[in-house]
């Protein structure tokens, strides 16, 4: 494993491989994760490459310095580094960045899908159970408990469902439970 940290680029709107081409070129180690999809324009199919995270890509440095840092900020295309600020920049996982770039480099079928946390607030868009919303419990590949509460009663249900159809709707459940749990045990 090579000694530094990964950090996130934030690009403007399709501007990541630009970006990567003129880091790459400056001497920086970028790490722009692509995906071929399939595309319809003018009744026409075609297989094209596009990123898998569209608006970033990643850097790996092997110590943040501002010099370092204002170079990257200069490049054409590139609107922020994530973190508060050049010296407090928030850094990726590098468990998640070797992960990504192994699935990459295996050709499997990579389909965007969204963020999901436990505890979080979802809809479900397809099948026929959509339209339902719920909080997401857990997950095993592809398939996912959604708790479905009357809060009146105070009783709950658990639905498994298909994970690719189910999108966030909003903040944490859970912190509001906590408040409302403590709201009841100060009253």
């Amino acid at each position: 494993m090579a000694i530094g940290q990964w950090f996130a680029i934030w690009t403007h709107s399709h501007c990541e491989q630009l970006v990567h081409d003129q880091l790459t070129t400056k001497g920086f180690e970028t790490f722009l994760p692509i995906v071929r999809t399939w595309t319809r324009r003018a009744g026409v199919q075609r297989l094209i490459a596009r990123p898998l995270f569209p608006g970033y890509l990643f850097v790996h440095l092997p110590a943040i310095d501002k010099n370092s840092y204002l170079e990257i900020l200069k490049t054409r295309g590139v609107t922020r580094m994530l973190g508060e600020r050049w010296d407090r920049l928030s850094p990726v996982d590098d468990d998640e960045i070797e992960a990504l770039q192994r699935v990459i480099a295996t050709n499997v079928t990579v389909l965007p899908h969204p963020y999901l946390r436990e505890g979080q607030r979802v809809r479900i868009d397809a099948g026929p159970l959509a339209g339902i919303e719920g909080i997401y419990v857990r997950s095993r590949p592809n398939r996912g408990l959604l708790v479905l509460s009357v809060n009146l009663v105070h009783q709950s249900v658990a639905v498994e469902v298909d994970c690719t159809t189910v999108t966030p709707v909003g903040t944490l459940e859970p912190v509001r439970i906590v408040a409302d749990f403590n709201r009841a045990v100060n009253s």
